[in-house]
Formats: structure tokens, sequence, C-alpha cells
């Protein structure tokens, strides 16, 4: 295999980073903190704007450009709750991220208005099939996301494996749009995996769980003490806990975090618990209330069983950065 130099790939050069990561924009996990710690590393920060609640974004986008280098710092949402309401993308905008991120959803809508910002669009997808859509809407980056995620992504039906995915994308690229940059999500958390993304021919990877496990990170410290105990058969995919928190999500996403005593109780009973969840919920909002993750949830992927530790999310970076170095040639 012929040598490569992390800082070399088009994503590196792209974003003027320095290494191949982006911080996936986790909905209430990727605030300013994590963002600007990420970017400070040389990877690209990614606020979660998530659901686009507009107070939550002004803070935490303003705390990432107070803590980090603005030339690295962009925003992630969640496209189809921009449909109900575009108001913190558009606040976002108004303060020129490098990079806007857009997953579940058509972006078209939004391209517009990101391009004329400035901002490189950045887009999520599940399956090949999506791939045009996001060329179409003028992507900059496209993110093939496996079913091995945490948090949202495709259902079991329909989702990929990283592994496979990326190849196969990046083969259409080659093809299509040989312009277009390409990172990997799902599954991404050590030096090893961070390795195989390149040379399965990814520009980069999008790393979420991993950094989801830091101390900048917003996720409750208990979830983050939970996910260090958990291997990687600890985990589920399914609409449990949209089901408990309300979260109205559309057809074919559900949702992967660890497999606790809550959610075991009902993933065998999804539509009894759609029709009648208030019990469920009950037991859901207590355990939130009292940070006990038998009840409350904790997001994150497959890749659990590589979180061994919580030290800051730049020592993650670079440990993650020396060691693929390393495996693919110094």
């Amino acid at each position: 295999m012929r040598r490569m130099k992390i800082t070399e790939s088009r994503f590196c050069r792209r974003f003027a980073l320095d290494t191949a990561i982006a911080l996936a924009p986790m909905a209430l996990a990727s605030g300013g903190a994590l963002a600007a710690a990420s970017a400070r590393a040389g990877a690209l920060g990614l606020v979660g704007g998530g659901y686009g609640e507009l107070a939550w974004t002004q803070r935490e986008y303003a705390l990432a450009l107070q803590q980090g280098p603005r030339e690295r710092i962009g925003c992630g949402f969640i496209t189809w709750k921009l449909d109900e309401d575009a108001s913190a993308l558009d606040w976002a905008l108004e303060h020129r991220p490098v990079a806007v991120m857009l997953s579940f959803g058509d972006p078209r809508t939004y391209a517009g208005r990101i391009a004329r910002s400035g901002a490189a669009l950045i887009c999520q997808v599940q399956r090949l099939e999506q791939v045009a859509q996001a060329v179409e809407a003028g992507a900059t980056v496209i993110v093939a996301q496996g079913g091995e995620a945490g948090g949202h992504g495709m259902n079991g039906l329909n989702s990929r494996a990283t592994i496979t995915l990326v190849p196969e994308i990046a083969d259409w690229l080659a093809a299509r749009s040989p312009g277009t940059l390409l990172l990997a999500a799902g599954g991404i958390a050590d030096g090893r995996t961070l390795a195989a993304a390149l040379v399965l021919g990814a520009d980069g990877a999008l790393v979420g769980s991993r950094l989801w496990a830091t101390r900048e990170s917003l996720a409750p410290e208990g979830a983050k003490q939970q996910a260090v105990q958990t291997t990687g058969d600890g985990t589920a995919r399914s609409e449990v806990f949209d089901i408990l928190r309300r979260k109205n999500w559309p057809a074919p996403y559900d949702f992967r975090a660890i497999r606790n005593d809550l959610h075991r109780q009902w993933e065998g009973r999804i539509e009894a618990l759609r029709a009648d969840p208030a019990a469920a919920r009950a037991a859901y909002d207590a355990g939130v209330t009292a940070g006990d993750f038998s009840r409350a949830h904790a997001t994150i992927g497959e890749s659990v069983a590589l979180v061994r530790d919580l030290p800051p999310a730049e020592e993650i970076i670079a440990r993650m950065t020396r060691e693929a170095q390393a495996l693919l040639g110094d």
C-alpha cells in the first residue's frame, strides 16, 4: 500500500486542517466548547445545531467562536426540522460559518442561501441513492454514514455498513463528480478506523461517538460513564427512545443508543409503546431527572467498545491522527 499523509488529504487542503477529521454536529452534545476544542486540534469543528433551537444555537456557536479559530468552525442541522423553522440556520449564516452540514432530508431547499453565505455545504447520506441529490444541491462534501453510527441514521431495513458504503460512494463520485469530497461516518473512533476510512477511499472522517465521550461534550456525565463500561454488543437501533423523548422522526430513520433496561423492556413491542407511551415516558423522564441511565438514554454507536476513557477532545484527535498516520506510513 502506498504511503498516505493525513495532512495532505483533499479534506485537509480544502479546509486548511491539520487532520482529516470533522466533529459530527451531534444535537445537544456538540456544543461550543467541543467544537472549539476540535478546531484547535486541527479538525473541523461543527456545532450541533440539530433540532434548530435558536437560543441554544446562538449560545453555543458564539462560545465556539470565542474559544476556537473561526476559520475551522461550522454548524450542522437536521434538515426536516429546518423545514419547520429555519431561523437558527439563518442566524448562523449571518455569522459566516466555514461550513454547514445538513442531514436527514432534502438539502436543495437550503443550498442557495448556504452558498450565498460563502459556507461550504456538507450533506450526509446513508444510501447510494441519496448521493445524486446531494451533488445536485452543490455539496462540497458528502458524508457517508453507516448504520453503525450512534444517534440517528437509517433503520435496520435500509441502513448500510460503513465499510461497503464508503468505497461504493467513492467510486460513484470518482466517475460522476470527482471534485466532491467524501467523509466516512459510523464506527470511526480510533487510529485504526480513521486509517481504514482513508484506505476505503474517503478524504477524511466525521467523528461522533468518540468525541461525544470527551471532557468538553455536553452529554451527561452518567451517560459517558455508562459508555466506558459498555461493549460493542451493547447498543441497538430502534424507535424506542424517539417515542420516549417525543421526537417525531420520519421514516426510515431511527436512533442508536445503549441498550439499557428500559429499551429492552420495549424494543420488541414498538407498536404497543407507540399506542400507549405514557407509563414508559414517565419512567424515562424520571430516569433523566435522576441521572439513572438504566432508564435515560446514552447516545453512542457500535464503536462504544473503543471508548475506554474520557479525555479532552484535543487529546483524542491527536491520538487518532498519530495512530492512523503510523498505520498509513510516516
